[in-house]
């Protein structure tokens, strides 16, 4: 089993991520075509910098100003990373900004940018499906924790401009370029969130700040004492969605190693994030993944059944990682139906919400699991009909499963007026041959 180790002994950011992976060897070009494809007025610039003794690739998004058609650079914060959305999250719940500047001296006119907006962006961009779905988990872990904080819905969280240029360049191109790597885990060291505090549009505000906080929960952390933030909000969220596990150093036969910069050059700290690749060791590989999930449930007695199947549905389109239902008797001997959900713990409120307002239930039970899974990854196969998906499970390095994707097969079956049993037959039959080519 091939895998990435990410070693945070000085936090994590969008741009040294993304600094990270090419100088591992993912190429620039990849990143900078992504950037294109988003037409949102961005570029890279990479170079080559020094970090306390240590060579590293840094990324910045250069963004052009809609108002003078000149580039600037996206914000950056004094602790020495990208920050991940100018002044972390504004929202705005519908009134407009006064013109000015902000706190940065920044002009604050640009318009802002909600989730709604942010999704279509990534939709549209010429990108892999399996990178897109990456990149609006990774924007949704962000949106999330920011919702918390400043108890808005998550729909009503919006992004600066710039800021959000910047978070959607990051976080894309983190997608893409993961999915590049060609691993089948990315495990994680414990990441050294730094100290003190840093200056946002809300404020002064305690280092981890308030959103990497929350998106660091169930991360393991630790404090160096370096005055400065190390781990940033989308910094988290692309490690929250991406790591599957954090440990120490994995045993592994290393294949290549990358580091990637943080803006600034602390004194005998260097500031830089290693990435390193190689094939898993057999005592390594054997290990299943664990994660935790949250188990919704409700009784249903008393609801059309006509709803349930529809309930379903509407829950898997929100995030749901699984439903089911299951025949129960229930008191006074009525039949009714129990409605099972499988989830993230950061999807919990939207979810449960869906079930109050959908069913006719008054209460939702919920609990905290773990659960063990095989390492897996989407790749794409080509048939005579079009492309699909297949998700490929993994143990020890050898596949155990393989499954074309339902919806795509469904789709194509009906757009083609074929069987859908011939279009997974042959989306399979793809899928060996291609294996079959490499060996």
């Amino acid at each position: 089993m091939r895998i990435a180790y990410l070693d945070c002994f000085s936090g994590v950011s969008g741009d040294m991520f993304l600094g990270a992976l090419v100088d591992a060897g993912v190429p620039a070009r990849l990143l900078e075509d992504t950037v294109a494809a988003l037409n949102i007025g961005a570029r890279l610039e990479i170079s080559k910098v020094n970090r306390s003794g240590i060579t590293a690739t840094k990324l910045d998004v250069l963004v052009s100003d809609a108002l003078g058609g000149e580039e600037k650079d996206s914000p950056r914060e004094a602790g020495g990373h990208s920050h991940p959305h100018s002044d972390h999250a504004h929202h705005d719940p519908g009134h407009s900004h006064p013109h000015g500047h902000d706190e940065k001296g920044g002009d604050s006119r640009h318009s802002h940018r909600g989730l709604k907006q942010i999704r279509e962006i990534i939709r549209q961009a010429a990108i892999g499906e399996s990178a897109k779905a990456t990149a609006l988990a990774i924007f949704e872990a962000l949106g999330s924790a920011e919702a918390k904080i400043h108890n808005l819905e998550i729909e009503k969280v919006h992004f600066h401009e710039v800021g959000a240029v910047d978070a959607l360049v990051d976080i894309v191109c983190a997608a893409v370029g993961a999915e590049a790597l060609g691993v089948d885990e990315i495990v994680c060291s414990a990441l050294n969130v730094g100290s003190g505090t840093v200056k946002c549009a809300h404020g002064t505000l305690p280092v981890p700040a308030p959103a990497t906080l929350e998106l660091l929960k169930g991360a393991s952390v630790y404090s160096s004492g370096v005055q400065a933030e190390l781990v940033t909000p989308t910094g988290a969220a692309i490690v929250k969605t991406l790591v599957k596990r954090f440990a120490t150093f994995p045993e592994m036969k290393i294949e290549k190693s990358g580091y990637g910069a943080g803006t600034h050059d602390f004194p005998g700290h260097a500031n830089v994030l290693r990435l390193t690749i190689g094939e898993a060791q057999t005592g390594s590989a054997a290990k299943t993944l664990q994660e935790t999930i949250t188990v919704l449930e409700a009784n249903l007695d008393d609801m059309n059944p006509q709803v349930f199947g529809y309930v379903l549905d509407r829950l898997l389109e929100e995030g749901a990682l699984d439903v089911f239902g299951l025949p129960v008797q229930m008191k006074k001997n009525r039949p009714g139906m129990l409605l099972t959900v499988l989830c993230k713990p950061e999807d919990v409120v939207k979810l449960t919400g869906l079930i109050f307002r959908e069913t006719t239930t008054l209460g939702v039970r919920e609990r905290e699991e773990k659960r063990r899974i095989l390492a897996r990854k989407w790749i794409m196969v080509g048939t005579r009909w079009g492309k699909i998906r297949l998700k490929v499970a993994s143990m020890n390095g050898t596949v155990t499963n393989y499954a074309p994707e339902y919806e795509d097969c469904r789709k194509i079956a009906a757009a083609h007026g074929v069987p859908l049993k011939s279009v997974m037959q042959e989306a399979v039959q793809e899928y060996l041959s291609c294996e079959n080519q490499k060996r």
